[in-house]
């Protein structure tokens, strides 16, 4: 089964690795099961730190374009 960086999201990534941690974890795959498990998250922990690393630079992004400008609070009473 092979996973296309853009064909998952974030939230889907980190649940399929749970999954996966949960069945390592049972002891009941086979040596060659746990070992297709196994490469498949490292593959998706590699790929949400990809993810983690981008969100970051855009928060970074967003921050710098931000500098000048004072943020007031929103009024709520509308």
């Amino acid at each position: 089964m092979e996973i296309k960086p853009e064909d998952i999201k974030f939230e889907e990534a980190l649940k399929r690795i749970e999954e996966i941690v949960k069945k390592l974890e049972n002891g009941e795959s086979s040596l060659e099961e746990a070992l297709k498990l196994y490469e498949e998250g490292i593959y998706l922990i590699k790929l949400c730190e990809k993810m983690l690393n981008q969100a970051r630079e855009r928060v970074e992004i967003i921050l710098k374009e931000g500098e000048g400008f004072k943020l007031e609070p929103l009024d709520e009473s509308n």
